[in-house]
């Protein structure tokens, strides 16, 4: 309990909790769209479900640091470029994510579900199951950071139950939101095809600085609330907002 004096390891906790945060928030995106296919009274439980889940994975593999870390060691070499587990992990996980991503906007373009679509309903398993295998590839790369951060497991696992705690209390805000405006639904499935991408760029060795995509999103985010600021104030008025126009000069006058 030595990390307990160290103010080292209270600025880490710190920034961890802050990972620890944006990784649920991606993560609650994607349980909103897996859990909307399930019954109603199912999806409030997948929802919290996952979050937990999730969240405890993360610590079993904190508890296995040593076989995370080796995943950076190199396996193979394709063309002058080595990959590691890591790499691998990372690849499958951004094909998978933009699978998911595109798979969901076909089906929401085309009217279609995934029960009419594959012939089989979609389960509580295999929502959760999916939950899992995506928490798995980011979790990766957030242990891995973790321990450039600390060296202190302890300050790790805390990091991952404060994170659990804020994420179930605010997935449910999320979720509705999620799913009660479809064009946020739209660009929550942009931003999986975005980090699909960037997790296929990193697993090919392109490092891309997480600021610059978190931005891309923010502002992403900003003009859709003005979007939906917009038309919730023309479906309170009779009169439609009319942009201000440049007054043309009144022709009897210049004469």
């Amino acid at each position: 309990m030595e990390w307990i004096s160290d103010p080292a390891a209270w600025s880490a906790l710190a920034a961890l909790i802050t990972l620890e945060i944006v990784l649920g928030v991606d993560n609650v995106v994607f349980i909103s769209i897996l859990a909307s296919k399930l019954p109603k009274e199912e999806q409030d439980k997948a929802r919290k479900t996952g979050i937990i889940g999730a969240g405890f994975m993360r610590i079993l593999l904190l508890l296995a640091i040593g076989w995370i870390i080796s995943l950076k060691a190199e396996l193979f070499t394709v063309f002058d470029r080595s990959f590691s587990g890591k790499d691998l992990i990372l690849l499958a996980g951004g094909i998978f994510l933009i699978y998911k991503a595109t798979k969901e906007i076909h089906h929401k373009l085309e009217g279609e579900d995934d029960q009419h679509s594959t012939g089989k309903a979609v389960t509580f398993a295999s929502v959760i199951g999916q939950v899992l295998l995506l928490d798995l590839v980011f979790s990766v790369d957030s242990v891995i950071t973790a321990v450039g951060v600390t060296e202190y497991v302890p300050v790790m696992v805390i990091a991952v139950l404060f994170s659990i705690v804020v994420m179930i209390g605010a997935s449910g805000p999320i979720y509705r939101f999620v799913n009660q405006h479809p064009s946020v639904k739209m660009l929550a499935l942009a931003f999986l095809i975005l980090i699909g991408m960037t997790l296929i760029a990193e697993g090919m060795g392109q490092k891309i600085p997480k600021g610059y995509v978190y931005a891309a999103m923010a502002f992403s985010i900003f003009v859709e609330v003005l979007n939906l600021a917009s038309r919730k104030r023309k479906a309170t008025q009779a009169e439609p907002v009319h942009l201000h126009q440049k007054m043309e000069p009144d022709a009897d006058l210049v004469k």
